[in-house]
């Protein structure tokens, strides 16, 4: 309904017909007609409020200043109001209040009249569904916030590229300009700068100058959250004495700011805050939605420690697991390489050692586990442990057989856990170097001759741990100048690429045939890259690999 270019109060009757409630106001802002609609919205009787100043049906603190002249009709009536539908909020009849939707349009005075007997006619509905459908869109948008952050904190393999993604999400998806991101210190304790973001064409580098601050429980307004594990806004940042960078947010033009904390459990592991150029009001359902980001992104984080610590311990036992260095043994090059395997195991199964013997000989082993994590480490460890203790008889086959005794005194009552292994024992000999050989189920070590043949070596007996009659062998071989002997785990043949197709013990000696891996440590390393080709982008899990490499300078 256009009441714009209305000249003159239009019939009562008509009025009273209306659904919406209709107020008519003299220029001096009292009731001159109210529509039986009134009662609908507000609970007054329309004969009562004739004669009462609009001014009374505003809550306290829109009431008029003591010039009386505030929200007075003629001043509205030539205001921005004018035209317009603004929400308000009125008071009902029993005293609470009452959000409607506000439509003001001036009457001029009738032909004949006094000009000063213009009128100001408000038109009011119930703006309490138009509030509904609007949290209702607000609280959609929180909610797929939200859902962007989870996602993007699922997909990031680190906290820098969470933060890099969740910052700009929560910015972009809630409207915020700026945010910043500080960290609890762990060693001084208090919350230090960890990250700035802004939107596209904006900027903020007054505050970006503050971030050399730092911030203790309670100070600022990081430490407010810090302190009290919980969202603070801050409506006015310019004015609020809380937030201690106001002269940086003024010389930004940031006026508003809500900060929220990250939380592990109730450890505070650092403070996110967002800022906007736009002063407003933050409602409490963005809060919510802030404070669970927070706890997302914390919980996150704590995962993120845990698994770091997780994966420190599990490299401390794996280095338990192999030499720290391989010896020097004389005229002989030794060069070795070991990987873990993919998959949620932390700690591969394979392991390799090379010890010197009491009377000048050399003792080497290759051993895989079968299995992986905390168990197949356990007998990794009494492998290897054993077979020091046992390498005192010279003997490689002696040294499988002890090995074999420990591990099926071992699993007595628990579940079958074997192991494979090839254990030599290197002794100078007439014509240079000699090794005897003994294998438990173990891949036969290949032997690369001068001229660039490759040939396995030894005949494999069971493997270790699974039957206590089994007996093991040793093979003498010659190594002459120029000759390179590979130890080697199942990891290296089995690695498969994306189709399945394993790497195969054929391929592994057409590689060896190459002039250049006649050296040891050449060998051990143009192994280690073909295998990783073999996997690379391949969706079978990459299996232990350990290598081992005995080269007899020509």
């Amino acid at each position: 309904m256009d009441l714009g270019h209305l000249s003159a109060v239009p019939p009562e009757h008509l009025l009273d017909a209306l659904p919406v409630a209709v107020v008519v106001a003299d220029d001096q802002g009292r009731i001159t007609y109210a529509n039986p609609a009134i009662r609908t919205l507000l609970g007054h009787d329309p004969a009562l409020l004739i004669g009462r100043s609009l001014t009374k049906s505003l809550p306290q603190r829109f009431q008029p200043s003591g010039n009386g002249t505030t929200l007075r009709p003629q001043s509205v009536g030539q205001g921005e109001l004018l035209g317009r539908t603004t929400q308000l909020p009125v008071l009902h009849a029993d005293g609470h209040e009452v959000v409607v939707d506000l439509t003001l349009a001036r009457l001029d005075a009738a032909p004949g009249k006094p000009a000063d007997q213009r009128s100001i006619v408000c038109v009011l509905r119930d703006a309490s569904a138009t509030i509904l459908l609007e949290r209702q869109l607000q609280v959609s948008r929180y909610l797929t916030a939200t859902l962007r952050v989870t996602t993007a904190l699922t997909e990031a393999a680190d906290a820098d590229v969470a933060f890099q993604r969740v910052l700009p999400t929560l910015c972009t998806e809630l409207d915020w300009d700026a945010a910043v991101l500080w960290e609890t210190d762990d060693h001084s304790g208090r919350l230090v700068h960890a990250g700035t973001w802004t939107a596209p064409g904006e900027e903020v580098a007054a505050l970006r100058s503050e971030t050399r601050r730092t911030f203790g429980r309670g100070e600022g307004l990081p430490g407010l959250v810090r302190a009290g594990r919980a969202p603070v806004v801050i409506e006015d940042l310019w004015t609020d004495p809380r937030f201690l960078r106001g002269a940086a947010a003024g010389a930004d033009d940031v006026r508003t700011g809500v900060a929220f904390p990250v939380l592990h459990g109730e450890s505070v592991l650092g403070v996110c805050e967002l800022f906007s150029h736009e002063q407003r009001t933050v409602p409490p359902e963005l809060v919510e939605v802030l404070a669970h980001a927070g706890r997302q992104i914390g919980q996150f984080l704590g995962r993120l420690r845990a698994e770091s610590e997780v994966r420190g311990l599990a490299e401390t036992l794996q280095r338990s697991l192999l030499p720290s260095h391989l010896p020097t043994v004389p005229g002989v090059d030794l060069a070795a390489h070991y990987r873990a395997g993919g998959g949620s195991a932390l700690v591969g199964g394979d392991t390799y050692d090379v010890m010197p013997l009491p009377d000048g000989r050399w003792m080497a082993l290759v051993a895989d586990v079968c299995g992986t994590g905390a168990e197949a480490a356990a007998l990794t460890a009494l492998t290897r442990h054993t077979a020091r203790a046992a390498s005192a008889a010279g003997c490689p086959a002696a040294v499988l057989a002890a090995i074999n005794t420990a591990l099926l005194h071992e699993q007595a009552t628990g579940p079958l856990r074997f192991v494979t292994a090839c254990c030599l024992v290197l002794e100078r000999g007439p014509r240079g170097h000699r090794v005897g050989i003994s294998i438990a189920g173990h891949p036969p070590p290949l032997l690369r001759t001068a001229d660039g043949a490759v040939v396995a070596l030894g005949r494999p007996a069971a493997p270790l741990g699974v039957d206590p009659d089994t007996v093991y062998s040793a093979h003498p071989v010659d190594l002459p100048a120029g000759s390179m002997l590979l130890l080697y785990t199942d990891g290296v043949t089995e690695a498969r690429d994306t189709a399945g197709e394993q790497f195969g013990e054929d391929a592994l000696q057409e590689l060896l045939r190459h002039d250049r891996c006649a050296d040891a440590e050449v060998a051990v390393a143009a192994v280690a890259a073909a295998v990783e080709d073999q996997v690379s982008g391949s969706r079978y899990e990459a299996d232990d690999m350990a290598l081992l490499a005995l080269g007899v300078p020509g």
